[in-house]
């Protein structure tokens, strides 16, 4: 499960950036909004669109990356992920600094 969400939030962060990318700059500090694609996607309606599509994907982006947080946290909690022998080392480590001989 864990790794179709990932899967899911990969393609979400790729549409994300294609979609930012795809938007006129009205800055023009990149240079990238104008040129030879003054014809493609041009007009108010498709600005409202990649608008659109930025917010919806930009929250769908952060649902994802709380719902990877929260399987994760989970799947730690259960000790799927190895968090046992992440911590034997530590607490011998303590043990042993604390024991004066």
């Amino acid at each position: 499960m864990i790794i179709l969400l990932l899967v899911i939030h990969i393609m979400v962060a790729i549409a994300l950036v294609a979609v930012i990318l795809l938007q006129k700059s009205e800055g023009g500090a990149l240079g990238m909004g104008g040129g030879g694609m003054s014809g493609f996607m041009t007009g108010r309606s498709t600005a409202n669109l990649l608008t659109r599509a930025t917010a919806i994907l930009a929250a769908a982006f952060m649902t994802t990356s709380a719902l990877l947080v929260v399987m994760h946290r989970t799947r730690e909690a259960a000790g799927a992920c190895g968090s046992e022998r992440t911590t034997r080392p530590l607490e011998y480590a303590s043990r042993t600094l604390a024991a004066p001989g």
